[in-house]
């Protein structure tokens, strides 16, 4: 494998749950996924890094996994980013076209008049996706070099985050000694991985639901409209159910995936569960519906909240194609159905496509951020933005070698 390191792409998706490593290999056809490594994620939350020494570990431990499946050293990774810090928003350029026709420099310079905007000291941008060109008042274009015209107008999608938040990102990725090639906004990864060309052209809201936080973005005409992040997640469930059944955390964890649904009407009156208590009492059998009855609220308040983003971003008239649930709590049952009565719009779960190999391995809506990571990489150029200060690997396998010897003899 390692004649071949410069066809590796690797897609790091640090999680508030979980921490996924996904290996793929470039070939002529496409993305082979030759290796996956995941860790319960510690040292986050709502999809922020809150400690450094956990997330450290947690990250060294997926690679760890990762390396050991795909036969192959890690050196750099794709990586994404989350949290309630992210802010999406519309701009617009204009320029004067030289000598009357659209040149791949006046696109670079419409791009920039578009980005020229104040943002706080204490934020960056990340992204800067372009929705659509308009020459002398024709829209809808999307690529105008070659066009002849005198205006040259752009609308662009700018996303900006945190700059500690993706500092603490790059820390903790350089720490277990890897580069960061680049740094990803998580439900632009999971749209490359989920989303067909044909249903972003007719209009679609992508639903990422994670552990601390739900992505949503909002796509029409084959272009990112809108996004955003909530604070909500798959966890806020489990606590729900902690809360209501008095039942650990843990438990309720395993109760919520598998018995959890989030739509009542689908659960047998008559069926039971039975629930472990606190403090060593006696397990409880209750009915399935009360579970179901904890669950709906929330899961309603989290698609009610994706409602008012959809209404906000002037397209709640435009999305043909429905929605799409992806991400660790998108396999809950009943969810399409709940989605359905409060969107009136087709809801589907949305599985990673677009890769080979072991790929019946990530066929979960959990691994959607990390397909789409390395989907996302293998179109991009391996720019190790991020690169760390000691960029030996001599010093990486020695360590490696150092902490393999510690833990086997001493």
């Amino acid at each position: 494998m390692g004649n071949n390191q410069n066809n590796i792409i690797v897609g790091l998706d640090i999680g508030t749950t979980k921490v996924c490593a996904i290996v793929g290999e470039k070939t002529n056809g496409g993305i082979n996924i030759i290796g996956i490594g995941t860790y319960p994620s510690e040292g986050l939350r709502k999809g922020v890094v809150v400690n450094i020494e956990s997330t450290v570990n947690s990250l060294r431990k997926a690679i760890e996994e990762a390396e050991l499946m795909a036969g192959s050293e890690i050196h750099s990774v794709y990586t994404g980013i989350s949290g309630a810090h992210i802010k999406g928003f519309n701009s617009l350029g204009i320029i004067a076209i030289k000598n009357r026709e659209v040149k791949k420099n006046d696109v670079r310079r419409v791009i920039d008049a578009a980005k020229a905007i104040a943002i706080p000291l204490d934020r960056e941008v990340l992204h800067i996706l372009p929705q659509e060109f308009i020459v002398d008042e024709q829209d809808g274009i999307q690529e105008p070099v070659g066009m002849i015209g005198v205006r040259l107008e752009t609308r662009v999608h700018i996303v900006t985050g945190a700059t500690n938040t993706k500092q603490n990102i790059i820390k903790c990725t350089n720490r277990i000694g890897l580069d960061i090639s680049d740094i990803v906004l998580e439900q632009l990864a999971s749209s490359k991985a989920t989303l067909s060309a044909d249903e972003k052209e007719l209009g679609v809201i992508l639903i990422d639901i994670g552990g601390g936080t739900t992505d949503i973005a909002i796509f029409s005409n084959g272009n990112i409209k809108h996004t955003s992040v909530l604070s909500l997640g798959g966890d806020h469930v489990t606590s729900d159910i902690a809360v209501g059944l008095r039942t650990p955390t843990t438990e309720a964890e395993k109760i919520k995936k598998k018995y959890g649904c989030a739509f009542p009407e689908l659960v047998n009156r008559d069926e039971t569960i039975e629930v472990p208590s606190v403090g060593g009492r006696a397990p409880r059998v209750l009915p399935r519906r009360q579970l179901s009855n904890i669950i709906e609220p929330r899961m309603e308040e989290i698609f009610s909240l994706v409602k008012r983003e959809l209404i906000k971003s002037n397209c709640d008239g435009l999305m043909a194609s429905g929605v799409v649930i992806t991400g660790g709590s998108a396999l809950l049952e009943g969810l399409p159905e709940l989605g359905e009565s409060i969107f009136n719009l087709p809801v589907r779960v949305g599985y990673p496509v677009g890769i080979e190999g072991v790929s019946d391995v990530v066929n979960n809506p959990m691994y959607s951020t990390g397909v789409g990571l390395l989907l996302y990489g293998s179109n991009g150029r391996n720019t190790n933005k991020f690169k760390r200060k000691d960029g030996n690997i001599l010093g990486k396998v020695s360590n490696k070698f150092k902490k393999w010897f510690e833990e086997a003899f001493l």
